[in-house]
C-alpha cells in the first residue's frame, strides 16, 4: 500500500472521529462514510487532484446507476463536508471541488397523508394489541419511525397523557402528548405485554428474537403488511403527515404543530398549508359569503344615512351651524 493510500485512509478514520465529535448519530456517521467509499472506489485520481470536471462526471456516473435525485444531492453534499475537513482540519491547500449549489434540481412534492375513510380502513385490519397501539402512537403523537422503535416506558407518563421524545431528528428532545384513544390502545398493549429487562415498549412477540425491541426494519414490514391487506397505500411517515393536516384543519395554530413535530423551520410545517386544508376552505368560504354580501350592506347603511338626515332636518342643521346645506 503506497504512502498516499495511507495518508486517505488515515483522513477517512480522522474524519469519521470527527463526525463523532460533532455528535453526529450513529446512522448519520454510516451514510457519511458511504457516500464518501463510493465517491473514492469510483475516484482513478488522487483525491487532492480532483477539480470540479470531475464531480461532473461524478454526478452523470450515479444519474447512469439510477440513483435517485435526492440521494445524489446527500451524497454530493458528504463528500463536500469531507474536502471541507481536508482543508479547514488537515490545513490541506486544496480548493473544494463540489461547489455550492452544484446539485440537481428536485421537485417539491407536498406531504401526503391519509383521509379519514382511510386511516379507519387501515386500523380496521389490525388485529394485534402492539401493532394497534405501535401505529396509533404514530398518528396521534406525531412519532417518526425511529422514535417510536426507541421509545421507553420510563419515557411515557400516561396520568399526564405526554411522553418524552429523547435524542430525535438533530439530537434534539421535544414533548409529544398522547390522545384519549392512544392512550387506550397502549394501555391495552401494556396490560399483555411481556415482562422484559428491555425498557423499550414496543418487543417482537413471536420467532428467534422474541421478547427483543422491535427494529425500524421490523416495524416498517408489520407498516407493509398491513398496508397491503387494508389496500391502502402508506408508510409510516404518512402517518406522521396525517396528524399535522388533521391538526392544521382543526385550527390549531402552526407553531404548536412544529413544536409537537420537532421540525427546526417553521417553513417545513408551512407546507402541510399546502394539501388539503379544511382551514382554508372554511377561511375562504366565509370571505366570500362577507365580499358578496357587502354591497347589500352598504346600501342598507346609506339608505338609513339618508333616511336619518333627511332633507329637513340637514337644512336645520345647516342654519343652527351657519353653513350652506351642500345637499339641498
Amino acid at each position: 500500500m503506497s504512502d498516499q493510500q495511507m495518508d486517505l485512509t488515515h483522513s477517512i478514520i480522522e474524519y469519521r472521529r470527527h463526525l463523532k465529535r460533532r455528535n453526529f448519530s450513529s446512522h448519520t456517521i454510516i451514510n457519511y462514510m458511504s457516500s464518501i467509499k463510493l465517491f473514492i472506489l469510483w475516484l482513478k485520481i488522487p483525491v487532492q487532484t480532483v477539480t470540479y470536471d470531475q464531480i461532473s462526471a461524478y454526478i452523470d456516473h450515479l444519474l447512469d446507476k439510477r440513483m435517485h435525485p435526492q440521494s445524489i444531492n446527500s451524497n454530493l453534499y458528504r463528500v463536500r463536508g469531507f474536502y471541507d475537513f481536508l482543508h479547514y482540519e488537515k490545513g490541506l491547500s486544496i480548493k473544494n471541488p463540489v461547489r455550492e449549489r452544484c446539485g440537481l434540481r428536485l421537485p417539491k412534492p407536498l406531504p401526503k397523508y391519509l383521509r379519514n375513510a382511510d386511516v379507519e380502513k387501515f386500523f380496521n385490519t389490525i388485529k394485534k394489541a402492539r401493532d394497534v397501539a405501535l401505529f396509533k402512537i404514530m398518528l396521534r403523537c406525531g412519532l417518526r419511525l425511529e422514535e417510536t422503535a426507541n421509545l421507553t416506558k420510563d419515557a411515557v407518563d400516561l396520568e399526564r397523557q405526554q411522553l418524552m421524545v429523547y435524542n430525535g431528528k438533530g439530537k434534539k428532545d421535544r414533548v409529544a402528548f398522547i390522545s384519549d384513544d392512544a392512550k387506550e390502545v397502549l394501555m391495552r398493549y401494556l396490560k399483555q405485554r411481556s415482562s422484559s429487562r428491555f425498557k423499550k415498549i414496543f418487543l417482537v412477540e413471536k420467532g428467534t428474537y422474541k421478547g427483543k425491541p422491535i427494529s425500524v426494519h421490523g416495524i416498517k414490514k408489520r407498516m407493509e403488511y398491513y398496508a397491503k391487506k387494508s389496500g391502502v397505500k402508506l408508510s409510516c411517515h404518512h402517518l406522521r403527515h396525517t396528524m399535522a393536516t388533521q391538526m392544521l384543519n382543526a385550527d390549531t395554530d402552526l407553531v404548536t404543530i412544529q413544536t409537537l413535530l420537532g421540525h427546526s423551520r417553521i417553513t417545513t410545517t408551512e407546507r402541510y398549508g399546502k394539501v388539503h386544508n379544511a382551514k382554508a376552505r372554511r377561511d375562504y368560504f366565509r370571505a366570500m359569503r362577507y365580499i358578496t354580501e357587502k354591497p347589500k350592506h352598504e346600501s342598507e347603511s346609506k339608505s338609513g344615512y339618508r333616511n336619518f338626515f333627511t332633507k329637513n332636518k340637514r337644512e336645520q342643521v345647516s342654519r343652527n351651524f351657519g353653513m350652506i346645506d351642500i345637499d339641498a
